[in-house]
């Protein structure tokens, strides 16, 4: 029994309002969906001839998998793996023309769903958004002969993700399913799935939660989701691609995928191409024989050789000139490459997976003329985003504690390894522009000042916050415009409070502000370790000759303590000291 299409409509936004994860709006909208199509179907000639096998939300913000979840009709339980995606072509297609697709998987042609009318496409320069052939393979072997896939609409219009349904329907080779009379109800479910999905961004429910290991040994929430679509990712052979912030683990991610695809055991080469000049790109991808340029004084298989049976990293992809980029596209498309010097050998193959990293815009790059729209296609098949340390401050305690201890059984340190809780503190209230490789610079450089100041190694560890706040100290001199980013973030968090206290009628006074300068005031002399030595550090050599510090600096703490009395809450136990020290005799 069919069930109508209102009925459809009206079922399911209650079934989003309640859902609190992701799969369970997502499984709402696949089987509203479902319902809406084999409605169709119903009243068509291929009614008991098609059956719908299976849908997926993909959510997909700024073109980087956010969440990723199908269900498959008859039985009504989740996709594992990566067999269904559809193919990244076709989410270039549906994130440039912003409309639907129909695809016949066996005929080859791929039907645009204009607002003005459907438009069949078979010539392969109009249908960019065709899978290859390898991907329309996979899809016949899962029975897959028809797809429609609808744009994931967010509030405000963007395109944030696109649902894909798959159909089999071995009798209807060359004449279309009944898309157009379900196309409308399609796209009003979508929109409606935009407005609750893609704006409220649910977490997804995964059957195990995301556990670290010795390849990713920190996993917190705001990585978890990431983890878990690389679970998805990992045991395929098509290209991911990782965009993140320069040091925030884009290797290590590439080095975990690997040990949870096939290919573990086989060689993991990652090549950085930052460090590659651009006359040498194709040598070190590719490799020379001897003599082939100026320097070349023995064979040199290459990155792809070396990668043979394994996995490829190559990291900021985009310092990949024209020249190699074009060899590389060519290796991608037919495994094929030809060692530079090597002109009588003919060409060579080699069976590697392709991971790729970035923290560069490649769209913009593309727009630009700097890179190859082809390959872009070509690497962008599953995309995911790393988030830079500054939005992952949950693990940072974690990947502290991880690089000290690692640090300290490098040292041959007896026991373990920790940081105290002011120590921690100061971390994590700490910019990290650098991400995780400047924490760890900053890690091994807190434990060679502690351990400057103790012998032997014996014992456990306590790391000390003063050791945490000189090594600090050393990235805001190397950095100047650290600074600034730091007096920024602490004029936004007065404002912050202002706002707070606004709704109960006392304004937070702009006054407050002047205690500023007596905190700096204290913080040199709690560094030069006397009043004399820190007035001199700030350049007031003047009021030392006049013997006016001392009235300068209480008058300058008064000021901090009115800050505290109108604030509360817990004070540095560095301020504290300074202001303790100040009441002195």
């Amino acid at each position: 029994m069919t069930v109508s299409r209102d009925e459809i409509f009206i079922s399911l936004v209650p079934r989003l309002v309640s859902a609190t994860y992701f799969d369970e709006a997502a499984t709402a909208v696949l089987q509203a969906m479902f319902a809406c199509v084999e409605e169709a179907l119903a009243d068509s000639p291929f009614a008991g001839r098609a059956r719908i096998l299976r849908g997926v939300v993909h959510l997909r913000p700024e073109g980087s998998y956010l969440r990723l979840f199908g269900i498959d009709r008859s039985s009504g339980a989740r996709i594992e793996g990566t067999g269904y995606l559809t193919s990244g072509s076709v989410w270039s297609w549906i994130e440039k023309h912003r409309c639907s697709v129909s695809i016949d998987v066996q005929r080859a042609s791929l039907r645009s769903w204009m607002p003005d009318g459907a438009i069949e496409l078979r010539d392969p320069s109009e249908a960019a958004g065709m899978p290859g052939d390898a991907t329309r393979r996979r899809m016949l072997d899962r029975d897959a002969t028809h797809v429609h896939v609808v744009p994931l609409r967010a509030p405000g219009g963007c395109v944030d993700g696109m649902i894909t349904l798959e159909a089999s329907s071995r009798g209807a080779v060359g004449r279309e399913l009944p898309w157009a009379e379900c196309y409308e109800g399609l796209e009003i479910l979508a929109s409606i799935a935009g407005a609750f999905i893609a704006a409220r961004a649910l977490p997804l429910r995964a059957d195990e939660p995301a556990s670290p290991d010795e390849f990713l040994p920190v996993v917190g929430q705001s990585t978890a989701h990431l983890v878990e679509l690389l679970r998805a990712f990992a045991p395929r052979d098509d290209t991911i691609l990782i965009t993140g912030p320069t040091g925030a683990g884009k290797s290590r991610l590439a080095r975990w995928c690997h040990e949870h695809s096939q290919r573990r055991g086989q060689p993991f080469e990652s090549l950085d191409l930052l460090g590659v000049p651009e006359d040498l790109q194709m040598a070190e991808l590719f490799g020379w024989k001897r003599g082939a340029f100026t320097g070349a004084i023995k064979d040199n298989p290459g990155a792809v050789a070396r990668a043979a049976k394994g996995t490829l990293f190559l990291d900021e992809i985009d310092k990949l000139s024209l020249k190699a980029q074009a060899g590389l596209l060519r290796f991608i498309e037919e495994r094929a490459y030809r060692m530079l010097g090597d002109d009588g050998a003919g060409e060579r193959r080699a069976d590697a997976r392709l991971l790729v990293g970035t923290n560069a815009d490649l769209r913009a790059a593309v727009r630009a003329g700097r890179f190859r729209e082809d390959l872009y296609y070509r690497i962008n098949v599953l995309p995911v985003r790393l988030l830079p340390l500054a939005e992952r401050l949950d693990e940072l305690p974690r990947w502290a504690d991880y690089m000290l201890n690692r640090r300290h059984q490098e040292a041959d340190g007896k026991g373990t390894a920790r940081f105290e809780p002011e120590a921690m503190k100061l971390l994590v209230s700490a910019p990290w522009p650098g991400n995780l490789r400047q924490l760890d610079n900053i890690v091994r450089r807190a434990y060679a000042l502690q351990l400057a100041g103790q012998s032997g190694l014996g014992g456990d560890l306590v790391m000390q916050r003063r050791h945490v706040e000189r090594a600090l100290t050393f990235d805001t001199d190397a950095e100047p415009s650290a600074l600034v980013k730091l007096l920024w973030r602490a004029a936004l968090s007065f404002v912050n409070e202002a706002e707070r206290r606004r709704g109960g009628g006392a304004p937070l006074p702009l006054d407050l502000t002047d205690a500023f300068r007596g905190m700096v005031l204290g913080a040199a002399v709690q560094r030069a370790g006397n009043r004399d030595d820190g007035f001199t550090l700030l350049g007031q050599e003047p009021l030392l000759k006049n013997r006016n510090h001392h009235r300068t600096l209480r008058r300058e703490l008064s000021r901090v303590r009115e800050v505290l009395d109108v604030l509360g809450g817990d004070v540095d136990p560095d301020l504290q000291a300074v202001l303790d020290a100040d009441k002195d005799p």
